[in-house]
Protein backbone atom coordinates (compact mmCIF):
# COMPACT_ATOMS: atom_id res chain seq x y z
CA UNK A 1 0.00 0.00 0.00
CA UNK A 2 0.64 3.62 -0.62
CA UNK A 3 2.23 5.05 2.46
CA UNK A 4 2.96 8.46 4.31
CA UNK A 5 5.28 9.81 6.30
CA UNK A 6 5.59 12.81 8.98
CA UNK A 7 7.28 14.22 11.75
CA UNK A 8 4.83 15.32 14.50
CA UNK A 9 6.03 18.35 16.50
CA UNK A 10 4.37 17.05 19.62
CA UNK A 11 7.98 14.94 19.97
CA UNK A 12 10.72 15.83 22.33
CA UNK A 13 13.24 14.23 19.80
CA UNK A 14 12.67 16.80 17.23
CA UNK A 15 13.85 14.67 14.28
CA UNK A 16 14.09 13.96 10.31
CA UNK A 17 11.49 11.55 9.61
CA UNK A 18 11.45 10.05 6.37
CA UNK A 19 10.11 8.00 3.81
CA UNK A 20 7.64 5.79 5.98
CA UNK A 21 3.78 5.23 5.01
CA UNK A 22 3.40 8.10 2.95
CA UNK A 23 3.53 9.40 -0.78
CA UNK A 24 7.26 10.67 -0.86
CA UNK A 25 9.31 12.63 -3.05
CA UNK A 26 10.93 9.82 -4.84
CA UNK A 27 14.74 11.87 -5.03
CA UNK A 28 15.02 12.51 -0.98
CA UNK A 29 12.58 10.57 0.77
CA UNK A 30 11.28 13.81 2.88
CA UNK A 31 8.22 13.30 4.66
CA UNK A 32 5.07 15.78 4.29
CA UNK A 33 4.53 17.77 7.15
CA UNK A 34 3.61 17.03 10.68
CA UNK A 35 -0.37 16.44 11.17
CA UNK A 36 -2.98 15.83 8.72
CA UNK A 37 -3.21 17.68 5.59
CA UNK A 38 -5.55 20.58 5.10
CA UNK A 39 -6.47 20.89 9.13
CA UNK A 40 2.17 -3.18 2.35
CA UNK A 41 9.62 -40.08 -7.97
CA UNK A 42 12.23 -41.80 -8.23
CA UNK A 43 15.34 -40.37 -9.93
CA UNK A 44 15.88 -41.27 -13.33
CA UNK A 45 18.34 -42.43 -15.07
CA UNK A 46 20.85 -40.36 -17.30
CA UNK A 47 18.12 -41.71 -20.73
CA UNK A 48 15.73 -40.44 -18.58
CA UNK A 49 13.83 -43.59 -17.22
CA UNK A 50 13.63 -44.75 -14.14
CA UNK A 51 16.67 -47.50 -12.66
CA UNK A 52 14.32 -50.17 -11.09
CA UNK A 53 17.29 -51.94 -10.13
CA UNK A 54 18.22 -49.03 -7.65
CA UNK A 55 17.64 -48.93 -3.94
CA UNK A 56 14.61 -46.44 -3.20
CA UNK A 57 16.23 -43.51 -1.02
CA UNK A 58 15.15 -43.07 2.05
CA UNK A 59 12.46 -39.73 2.70
CA UNK A 60 14.54 -36.73 2.85
CA UNK A 61 13.93 -35.56 6.85
CA UNK A 62 12.04 -32.70 7.16
CA UNK A 63 14.12 -29.26 7.39
CA UNK A 64 13.55 -28.27 10.99
CA UNK A 65 11.46 -25.19 11.77
CA UNK A 66 13.85 -22.57 12.52
CA UNK A 67 14.32 -21.31 16.51
CA UNK A 68 15.60 -18.11 17.25
CA UNK A 69 19.49 -18.24 17.67
CA UNK A 70 20.65 -18.51 21.06
CA UNK A 71 20.97 -15.11 21.68
CA UNK A 72 20.28 -12.95 24.69
CA UNK A 73 18.93 -9.77 24.93
CA UNK A 74 21.09 -6.87 24.82
CA UNK A 75 22.11 -5.98 28.27
CA UNK A 76 20.52 -2.93 28.71
CA UNK A 77 19.62 -0.23 31.59
CA UNK A 78 16.47 -0.30 30.48
CA UNK A 79 15.14 3.64 30.77
CA UNK A 80 12.07 5.60 31.51
CA UNK A 81 10.36 6.74 27.62
CA UNK A 82 10.61 10.36 27.12
CA UNK A 83 7.06 12.16 26.81
CA UNK A 84 5.14 12.43 23.76
CA UNK A 85 5.94 10.54 20.21
CA UNK A 86 8.98 9.13 19.37
CA UNK A 87 11.15 9.28 16.14
CA UNK A 88 14.62 7.63 17.61
CA UNK A 89 16.48 6.21 20.33
CA UNK A 90 17.38 9.05 23.29
CA UNK A 91 21.36 8.94 24.48
CA UNK A 92 24.17 7.71 23.13
CA UNK A 93 24.61 4.10 22.03
CA UNK A 94 25.22 1.85 19.31
CA UNK A 95 21.44 0.62 18.72
CA UNK A 96 18.82 0.37 15.84
CA UNK A 97 15.39 -0.15 16.32
CA UNK A 98 14.06 -1.86 13.10
CA UNK A 99 10.52 -1.50 12.68
CA UNK A 100 7.98 -3.34 10.28
CA UNK A 101 4.64 -2.38 9.10
CA UNK A 102 1.80 -3.45 7.57
CA UNK A 103 1.79 -6.69 6.87
CA UNK A 104 -0.17 -6.47 3.42
CA UNK A 105 2.42 -10.25 1.95
CA UNK A 106 1.99 -12.93 3.86
CA UNK A 107 4.87 -14.44 2.10
CA UNK A 108 7.34 -11.24 3.38
CA UNK A 109 5.93 -11.74 6.84
CA UNK A 110 7.02 -15.81 7.05
CA UNK A 111 10.09 -14.48 5.64
CA UNK A 112 10.69 -12.11 8.06
CA UNK A 113 10.05 -14.58 11.26
CA UNK A 114 12.27 -16.71 9.20
CA UNK A 115 15.05 -13.68 9.34
CA UNK A 116 14.51 -13.23 12.73
CA UNK A 117 14.38 -16.92 13.55
CA UNK A 118 17.71 -17.58 12.11
CA UNK A 119 19.92 -14.80 12.65
CA UNK A 120 18.49 -13.43 16.27
CA UNK A 121 17.79 -9.90 14.86
CA UNK A 122 15.56 -8.16 17.03
CA UNK A 123 12.27 -6.88 15.06
CA UNK A 124 9.32 -4.76 16.70
CA UNK A 125 6.68 -5.05 13.90
CA UNK A 126 3.56 -2.78 14.01
CA UNK A 127 0.96 -4.67 12.23
CA UNK A 128 -2.76 -4.22 10.20
CA UNK A 129 -4.46 -7.10 11.51
CA UNK A 130 -6.80 -6.60 8.91
CA UNK A 131 -4.45 -8.59 6.34
CA UNK A 132 -4.08 -12.48 7.36
CA UNK A 133 -0.63 -12.57 6.89
CA UNK A 134 -0.03 -11.96 10.99
CA UNK A 135 -2.66 -14.83 11.87
CA UNK A 136 -1.00 -17.23 8.56
CA UNK A 137 2.20 -16.93 10.16
CA UNK A 138 1.50 -17.20 13.67
CA UNK A 139 3.43 -20.72 14.18
CA UNK A 140 6.38 -19.38 13.25
CA UNK A 141 6.21 -16.04 15.33
CA UNK A 142 4.51 -16.48 18.54
CA UNK A 143 8.32 -18.41 19.82
CA UNK A 144 9.96 -15.22 18.23
CA UNK A 145 7.46 -12.83 20.61
CA UNK A 146 8.21 -15.54 23.72
CA UNK A 147 11.76 -15.57 23.24
CA UNK A 148 11.70 -11.35 23.01
CA UNK A 149 12.98 -11.08 19.58
CA UNK A 150 9.53 -9.97 18.31
CA UNK A 151 8.07 -7.53 19.73
CA UNK A 152 4.10 -6.06 18.87
CA UNK A 153 2.74 -2.92 18.12
CA UNK A 154 -0.25 -1.27 16.84
CA UNK A 155 -0.95 -0.05 13.75
CA UNK A 156 -4.54 0.04 13.58
CA UNK A 157 -6.84 -2.83 12.15
CA UNK A 158 -7.30 -1.04 8.66
CA UNK A 159 -4.68 2.04 8.46
CA UNK A 160 -7.00 5.23 8.22
CA UNK A 161 -5.60 8.59 8.78
CA UNK A 162 -6.96 8.72 12.66
CA UNK A 163 -7.01 12.18 12.62
CA UNK A 164 -9.89 12.34 10.15
CA UNK A 165 -11.73 9.59 13.05
CA UNK A 166 -14.29 10.47 15.81
CA UNK A 167 -12.58 9.85 19.36
CA UNK A 168 -14.81 6.32 18.82
CA UNK A 169 -13.48 5.65 15.32
CA UNK A 170 -9.98 6.32 17.11
CA UNK A 171 -11.03 3.92 20.13
CA UNK A 172 -12.17 1.07 17.70
CA UNK A 173 -9.80 0.71 15.33
CA UNK A 174 -6.49 0.33 18.19
CA UNK A 175 -8.97 -2.38 20.33
CA UNK A 176 -9.79 -3.96 16.94
CA UNK A 177 -6.27 -4.56 15.99
CA UNK A 178 -4.88 -5.51 19.62
CA UNK A 179 -8.36 -8.10 19.77
CA UNK A 180 -6.30 -10.11 17.15
CA UNK A 181 -3.03 -10.11 18.33
CA UNK A 182 -4.00 -10.90 22.14
CA UNK A 183 -5.84 -14.10 20.84
CA UNK A 184 -3.42 -14.92 18.14
CA UNK A 185 -0.10 -14.55 20.05
CA UNK A 186 -1.32 -13.47 23.65
CA UNK A 187 0.29 -10.69 24.02
CA UNK A 188 -1.02 -6.59 24.33
CA UNK A 189 0.89 -4.27 21.96
CA UNK A 190 0.01 -1.40 24.39
CA UNK A 191 1.73 1.07 24.82
CA UNK A 192 3.18 1.53 21.86
CA UNK A 193 1.14 2.57 18.62
CA UNK A 194 2.16 3.90 15.19
CA UNK A 195 -0.50 6.09 13.37
CA UNK A 196 -0.90 5.32 10.27
CA UNK A 197 0.55 8.18 7.72
CA UNK A 198 2.73 9.39 10.61
CA UNK A 199 -0.16 11.62 10.97
CA UNK A 200 -0.78 12.81 14.17
CA UNK A 201 -2.19 15.47 16.79
CA UNK A 202 -3.12 16.23 20.43
CA UNK A 203 -6.71 15.00 20.55
CA UNK A 204 -5.74 11.44 18.77
CA UNK A 205 -2.57 11.52 21.74
CA UNK A 206 -4.96 12.07 24.76
CA UNK A 207 -7.73 9.61 22.96
CA UNK A 208 -4.93 6.79 22.79
CA UNK A 209 -4.19 7.05 25.69
CA UNK A 210 -6.95 7.01 27.65
CA UNK A 211 -7.03 3.21 26.53
CA UNK A 212 -3.57 2.55 27.47
CA UNK A 213 -1.98 3.91 24.12
CA UNK A 214 1.09 6.68 25.84
CA UNK A 215 3.79 5.82 23.38
CA UNK A 216 3.47 6.90 19.50
CA UNK A 217 6.35 5.40 17.50
CA UNK A 218 7.29 7.75 14.53
CA UNK A 219 10.48 6.84 12.71
CA UNK A 220 13.93 8.64 11.61
CA UNK A 221 14.70 7.16 8.24
CA UNK A 222 13.12 4.35 6.02
CA UNK A 223 13.29 1.36 3.89
CA UNK A 224 11.02 3.35 1.96
CA UNK A 225 9.28 0.16 0.88
CA UNK A 226 5.89 0.48 1.37
CA UNK A 227 5.93 1.01 -2.35
CA UNK A 228 8.12 -1.04 -5.16
CA UNK A 229 11.61 -0.36 -5.25
CA UNK A 230 14.23 -2.24 -6.01
CA UNK A 231 16.54 -4.28 -3.91
CA UNK A 232 19.48 -1.79 -4.89
CA UNK A 233 17.41 0.84 -3.90
CA UNK A 234 16.44 -0.69 -0.45
CA UNK A 235 20.28 -1.38 0.18
CA UNK A 236 20.66 2.21 -0.19
CA UNK A 237 18.42 3.54 2.03
CA UNK A 238 19.55 1.27 4.76
CA UNK A 239 23.12 2.43 4.23
CA UNK A 240 21.77 5.66 4.49
CA UNK A 241 19.31 5.15 7.56
CA UNK A 242 20.88 2.23 9.28
CA UNK A 243 22.29 4.18 12.16
CA UNK A 244 22.97 4.55 15.76
CA UNK A 245 19.95 5.44 18.32
CA UNK A 246 17.35 5.87 15.09
CA UNK A 247 14.01 4.22 14.67
CA UNK A 248 14.00 3.10 11.07
CA UNK A 249 11.22 1.46 9.58
CA UNK A 250 10.23 -0.93 6.94
CA UNK A 251 7.13 -2.41 5.52
CA UNK A 252 6.02 -6.33 4.80
CA UNK A 253 4.50 -5.71 1.43
CA UNK A 254 6.87 -6.50 -1.23
CA UNK A 255 9.27 -8.94 -1.73
CA UNK A 256 12.21 -7.43 -2.78
CA UNK A 257 13.27 -6.91 0.83
CA UNK A 258 13.69 -10.01 1.45
CA UNK A 259 15.90 -10.57 -1.14
CA UNK A 260 18.85 -8.74 0.65
CA UNK A 261 18.00 -9.55 4.28
CA UNK A 262 21.72 -10.72 4.41
CA UNK A 263 22.86 -7.36 2.90
CA UNK A 264 21.14 -5.23 5.35
CA UNK A 265 22.43 -7.75 8.31
CA UNK A 266 25.75 -6.79 6.99
CA UNK A 267 25.44 -3.15 7.01
CA UNK A 268 23.96 -3.43 10.72
CA UNK A 269 27.00 -5.72 11.80
CA UNK A 270 29.64 -3.56 10.58
CA UNK A 271 28.40 -0.59 11.69
CA UNK A 272 28.66 -2.15 15.24
CA UNK A 273 24.99 -1.75 15.56
CA UNK A 274 22.63 -3.99 17.78
CA UNK A 275 19.36 -4.63 17.06
CA UNK A 276 17.01 -3.94 19.86
CA UNK A 277 12.75 -3.79 20.17
CA UNK A 278 11.23 -0.46 22.07
CA UNK A 279 10.84 -3.14 25.12
CA UNK A 280 14.21 -4.46 25.30
CA UNK A 281 15.16 -0.21 25.72
CA UNK A 282 11.99 1.33 27.55
CA UNK A 283 10.32 0.56 31.27
CA UNK A 284 6.92 -0.34 29.98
Amino acid sequence: MDRRQALTGLTALTALALAGCATIDSQNGLAPAPGPRGSTTPSASPSGAANPTDTPAPPATPAPTPTPTVQPAPHLKKIARPPGALSGLPGKGKLLAWTVDDGVSSDVVAAYAKFAAETGTRITFFPNCMYSSWVNNAKALRPLVESGHVQFGNHTFSHPNLTKLSDAGIVKELQKNAAVLKNTFGVDPAPYYRPPYGYLDKRVQQVASGIGYTAPILWYGSLSDSSVLTTGQIVGFAKKWFLAQHIVIAHANHPAVTKVFPRLLDIIRTRGLTTVTLNDVFIR
